[in-house]
């Protein structure tokens, strides 16, 4: 494991432009780097940020079985055009299967039981996917102005065995329209059916008047985030804060 002091990383990262970042995780980090995308609105703008910097970086890409089939098709397309070293990764068990042990959590009006169905269908897979791979740091997506939570997060963080990178942490929606606008980039194709977000088809629903966050169009409002980008520790106090 490379000895990283973090706060001296953070302070000359958070002054760094996003394709600095990535250099210097590729520089710091080698053939431990990957980068995660879940193929949503905007994931075109980090998928070829990083693959401008790292051609063949490998992407890891959870597949629940239960996204849209906008997203399987969104995907297809994107990892053509930008010639992806796509892993893609799934839960162990099918969704027939969980569905018969388990039912179909994502109904439940019950915090615990969304947790549930994301460490089963997310979590569980990204971090197998993590470990086959050998990463030792992870580029993600995330931007602070997307939930109280990522509004807290540092750029660089130590996470268990390994390093997470936010390079467009600072970056606002303006900033990704840019980006996507400057390289001929798609959106994802429900963006035009008014989403801002998008995970799995039952969880996933078009901004409507009312809305205060695009957030809450996710998992009926109950919660902000997947499970994915928390600590194991922090899941359950943080969720329950957000009924």
């Amino acid at each position: 494991m490379r000895c990283v002091d973090l706060e001296q990383c953070n302070s000359c990262l958070e002054q760094s432009r996003p394709e600095e970042v990535v250099a210097w995780a590729a520089e710091t980090f080698g053939e431990g780097l990957v980068v995660s995308t879940s193929f949503g609105i905007q994931s075109a703008a980090m998928l070829h940020l990083a693959t401008s910097v790292v051609p063949q970086i490998p992407v890891v890409w959870v597949d629940t079985g239960y996204l849209p089939p906008e997203t399987y098709r969104f995907a297809d397309e994107l990892s053509r055009r930008l010639d992806l070293n796509l892993h893609v990764v799934q839960a162990e068990l099918s969704p027939a299967r969980m569905e018969a042990l388990h039912g179909r959590l994502w109904e439940a009006d019950d915090v615990a039981a969304l947790d549930a169905y994301d460490r089963l269908r997310k979590v569980e897979p990204m971090q197998r996917a993590l470990g086959e791979l050998g990463a030792t740091a992870w580029l993600a997506g995330l931007r602070a102005d997307q939930t109280e939570h990522r509004a807290a997060l540092p750029m660089l963080e130590r996470r268990g065995e390994r390093f997470k990178l936010l390079p467009i942490l600072g970056w606002h929606n303006r900033d990704v329209h840019g980006y996507l606008k400057a390289h001929a980039l798609p959106y994802h194709p429900l963006f035009e059916q008014g989403y801002a977000t998008v995970g799995d088809w039952h969880s996933s629903r078009a901004v409507a008047a009312g809305d205060t966050h695009e957030r809450g169009t996710r998992f009926r409002g109950l919660k902000q985030e997947c499970g994915l980008h928390l600590e194991p520790d922090q899941a359950a106090s943080l969720e329950s804060s957000q009924l």
